[in-house]
C-alpha cells in the first residue's frame, strides 16, 4: 500500500532531516554485536551463590517453580535481580539495542509520535510513556525531535513518564535526560520514585508500575520490553497440555533443570487457547502481574475510565536464533527462552541473575487479549517500518554532509545493522495499537460547506509506504 503524506508527516520528516547528526552520535554509531548475532560462550562463569541458593531454597520448600516465576526472580528480584543491579546495555554490556546503534532510530520514532499526535486532533496534553527505557537513549532522541518541532507542538503540554524497575538504570536514565536535575522520592511508597526536568524544562517522572502513570492522552513506547516479561511455557503431551517447570537437578544439587509437570496446573488449564495447534507454547499473561496480557488489559481499563484515545507503538524481537536463519515475519513462530551474556548465547539456567533472559513475543496472543478494544496494525518488520518512515532519505542527507571517511563508514554500518534482513531488519518487528477512531473516516461537513466526498483518515506513518511528492 502506498500512502502520500503530502502536508503533514512529510513536512515533519523534512524538517527533522535538515538537522545534522547529533554531536554525541559518534558514540552511538559504534557497531557492536547485538543479541541477534551471538555465538555459544567459550566457558561458563561460576554460579551466583545468592540467586542460586535463593532459588534452590524456594524449590526445596515449595516444589518446582514456573518459568514465569523463575524469570521474575532472576530479572527483577529487588536484591539480586539482573535488571535491578546491573547496567547491561551497550557494547560493554550483554546486549545492544537499536537506539544505542543509531540516533536515526529515535529520530524517526519522534516524527512518528508527532504525526500520531496530530492525527489525534492535537490534544493539549501529551504524555510520552516508555516501558523499560534502557539507558534513556531512545527518549533522548525523541525529545530532541520534539525540540526541533517545537513550533508544531506549540501550545501542547508535553511530559515524559518512564516505567522502570531498576534503580541502577533509572540513575543512568536521569543522567542522560536531566543531567543532575533529578531527585529521588523520600518514601518508597510514593508512586513517583524519581522526578526531574530536562534542559528544555520538560518534566520527567519515574514509576515502578504502569498503573501509577496518571490518566491522560498518552503515547506508549515499549522497545524490547515484552520479550523480557515472565512467560509460562507449555508442552503438548498425550495427556494434554502440561506446564514446563524449573526444578533442582537430582544429580547436581548446584544446577537447575527444566521438567514437564506431570499433572495440569492452573496456568496450563487457563492460558492455552482451545484452538492452539502448536506443540510448544509460551504465554505471558499472569493476572495482575507484569505480563504482556495484563499490559493491554490495563490500558483498556484506563482508556475506558478516562474516555481518552490511546496511541501505542510496540517494537519487539522476532525470532532471534540467527543460526537457524528462521525469521519471525508473519508466521508467528516461537522457539523458546534464550539467555544472553556478553553478546553471546547463554544457558538460561546457568548462573541465574548474571545474564539477560528473553522470549519471543506472541503477537497473535496480544491481538486476542486486546479483542475489539483497539485497532491492531502489524506486525511489520523493522526494515519496512524504518524505510516507510524515510530512513533512506535521512541517510542520504547525512552522507551528503559528511566528508570524514570513518564517520561515513559508521553511518553505513549502523544503517546496515538496523535494516539488513540478516541482522535486525527482519528479526525485529513493529506492532501498534490504536483507538478505532484513529482509522475512522471523518464525518462529512453539513450545511452550505458540504463536501462532495468525505476525507480519508490520515494514514498511520510507518505502517504504509511513505511517498515524497
Amino acid at each position: 500500500m502506498r500512502a502520500c503524506f503530502g502536508g503533514k508527516t512529510q513536512q515533519l520528516i523534512s524538517r527533522v532531516f535538515r538537522h545534522p547528526v547529533h554531536p554525541s552520535a559518534a558514540v552511538r554509531w559504534r557497531v557492536a554485536q547485538s543479541r541477534l548475532l551471538c555465538s555459544p560462550p567459550a566457558g561458563e562463569s561460576k554460579p551466583s551463590p545468592s540467586m542460586l541458593q535463593h532459588l534452590t531454597f524456594k524449590i526445596k520448600a515449595t516444589g518446582p517453580i514456573t518459568v514465569a516465576e523463575y524469570m521474575r526472580e532472576v530479572l527483577t528480584n529487588p536484591v539480586t535481580g539482573y535488571y535491578v543491579r546491573n547496567n547491561m546495555l551497550g557494547p560493554d554490556g550483554d546486549f545492544i539495542t537499536s537506539p544505542e546503534i543509531s540516533q536515526i532510530f529515535g529520530e524517526l520514532l519522534g516524527v512518528w509520535i508527532v504525526s500520531e499526535w496530530m492525527g489525534a486532533g492535537r490534544p493539549k496534553h501529551l504524555q510520552l510513556v516508555e516501558l523499560g527505557p534502557g539507558k534513556g537513549s531512545l527518549a533522548s532522541d525523541i525529545l530532541r525531535v520534539f525540540s526541533q518541532l517545537k513550533s508544531v507542538l506549540d501550545g501542547a503540554s508535553v511530559s515524559l513518564h518512564l516505567v522502570e524497575v531498576s534503580p541502577a538504570l533509572s540513575r543512568v536514565q536521569a543522567q542522560t535526560l536531566t543531567g543532575g536535575n533529578s531527585v529521588e522520592a523520600s518514601s518508597e511508597d510514593e508512586p513517583v520514585y524519581r522526578r526531574g526536568e530536562t534542559s528544555a524544562g520538560l518534566p520527567v517522572f519515574w514509576y515502578r508500575r504502569l498503573e501509577d502513570v496518571p490518566a491522560g492522552f498518552s503515547i506508549f513506547i515499549a522497545h524490547e520490553f515484552f520479550d523480557a516479561l515472565p512467560i509460562h511455557k507449555f508442552q503438548r503431551t498425550q495427556k494434554g497440555w502440561r506446564e514446563i517447570m524449573v526444578d533442582i537437578d537430582p544429580e547436581k544439587q548446584n544446577r537447575l533443570r527444566f521438567v514437564v509437570y506431570p499433572s495440569p496446573t492452573p496456568a496450563s488449564t487457563a492460558l492455552v487457547q482451545p484452538d492452539e495447534r502448536r506443540a510448544h507454547v509460551e504465554v505471558c499473561a499472569e493476572g495482575g502481574g507484569p505480563g504482556a496480557a495484563a499490559v493491554p488489559e490495563d490500558r483498556g481499563r484506563r482508556r475506558r475510565r478516562a474516555h481518552r484515545r490511546l496511541r501505542t507503538r510496540w517494537n519487539e524481537d522476532g525470532h532471534v536464533q540467527s543460526e537457524r536463519r528462521t525469521h519471525f515475519k508473519y508466521s508467528l513462530l516461537f522457539k523458546g527462552l534464550l539467555g544472553f551474556k556478553g553478546h553471546r548465547l547463554h544457558d538460561v539456567l546457568s548462573s541465574p541473575g548474571s545474564a539477560d533472559l528473553t522470549a519471543d513475543v506472541d503477537f497473535s496472543f496480544l491481538r486476542k487479549m486486546v479483542g475489539g478494544g483497539a485497532a491492531c496494525l502489524g506486525p511489520v518488520t523493522q526494515r519496512m517500518f524504518l524505510k516507510n518512515m524515510g530512513i533512506d532519505s535521512r541517510m542520504q542527507v547525512l552522507l551528503r554532509n559528511c566528508s570524514d571517511v570513518s564517520t561515513r563508514q559508521q553511518l553505513i554500518s549502523s544503517y546496515d545493522m538496523l535494516t539488513n534482513p540478516e541482522k535486525m531488519g527482519e528479526r525485529f518487528l513493529f506492532f501498534s495499537l490504536l483507538h478505532h477512531s484513529r482509522l475512522a473516516k471523518p464525518k462529512r461537513t453539513e450545511g452550505l460547506k458540504l463536501e462532495k466526498k468525505s476525507p480519508a483518515p490520515l494514514p498511520v506513518a510507518g505502517f504504509t509506504e511513505l511517498s515524497f511528492s
